[in-house]
């Protein structure tokens, strides 16, 4: 069931009042008839960032690794960012770190239990006026479900935002798919194909994740199909550490290499990618985390 915030009535309104002002105008673009811009600027990341254990070592452990996560984010300055792997506990940290990011999510095993795919956003700039998830398996909407020969439940968290300056709206979409079962990456892409035709055409989609699979795979090569989504680490105007893979391991600067970038920012609609960039930070032999983030520069066009 999707969830519709409050503030859609609020922009209705005001969008109406705009529209009247303009409408004996005869040959005013659409867009300036709702007085709403034509472009929206967006830096949209990716982002595993471990689960949090007990079992990885120092400087490794999750306690170490925040203030790292929080001085990349503040370097960079995300304005949306997908994540995945993050338990509760380490959400509620972030939220600590992060002032003027708010999120949306819902963990995998339903509640707060389990890794989510939550997504962060500036709530400065914009508000989700609708979320919801879905199950990477042959029921969607049954929490937890699993169809496909993964042992883990994966899903999908999506949310339609609002850019508050600029009145216009796009969708994020965020994932995980499985680590283990080809056959479940494969029907992860098809039913994701599948779950964007009931949103709004006319909206550009981002999707973000890491898709434990390389960019010459089956996966990705039905998300780039034909009418579908772009992978704008190919379509960017300039793209920064193409070298490199986004899965270090903890211990490989080189990300295992551009066979091994798992991690991708997907666009469908009047999307222009400027910049694309892996971002291979590391200092004293720590990573803040065992996956590299993965941030492109976009403007959509409306």
């Amino acid at each position: 069931m999707k969830k519709v915030l409050n503030p859609v009535l609020c922009l209705a309104m005001v969008t109406m009042l705009v529209f009247s002002t303009f409408a004996a105008t005869p040959n005013v673009l659409a867009s300036e008839k709702s007085g709403k811009a034509t472009e929206v600027d967006l830096k949209v990341m990716t982002y595993n960032l471990r689960y949090l254990n007990n079992n990885d070592p120092s400087p490794h452990t999750w306690a170490e690794r925040v203030p790292a996560i929080k001085k990349l984010i503040r370097k960079e300055q995300p304005d949306i960012f997908g994540t995945q792997e993050v338990l509760y506990q380490q959400l509620k940290d972030l939220e600590t770190n992060l002032k003027n990011y708010n999120w949306v999510g819902l963990g995998r095993e339903g509640g707060s239990k389990g890794e989510y795919s939550a997504i962060f956003y500036n709530e400065k700039q914009f508000s989700p006026i609708e979320y919801d998830h879905f199950w990477l398996s042959d029921t969607p909407d049954v929490i937890g479900s699993k169809s496909w020969g993964n042992n883990i439940p994966r899903m999908v968290t999506w949310a339609k935002f609002l850019d508050k300056k600029s009145k216009q709206s796009f969708y994020v979409v965020n994932t995980h798919f499985d680590h283990q079962s080809a056959t479940a990456r494969e029907k992860s892409a098809e039913l994701i194909i599948e779950k964007i035709k009931e949103f709004d055409a006319e909206l550009p989609i981002v999707l973000t994740g890491d898709f434990n699979t390389s960019p010459d795979s089956v996966p990705h090569q039905t998300l780039t199909s034909e009418e579908a989504f772009v992978d704008l680490f190919n379509t960017a105007e300039v793209r920064i550490n193409e070298n490199l893979g986004t899965f270090n391991g903890f211990n490989d600067v080189t990300g295992g290499g551009p066979d091994r970038r798992i991690d991708w920012v997907l666009a469908k609609g009047n999307v222009f990618t400027h910049k694309i960039e892996i971002l291979n930070d590391y200092k004293n032999g720590q990573f803040p985390s065992d996956h590299y983030p993965v941030m492109a520069d976009v403007t959509f066009s409306y």
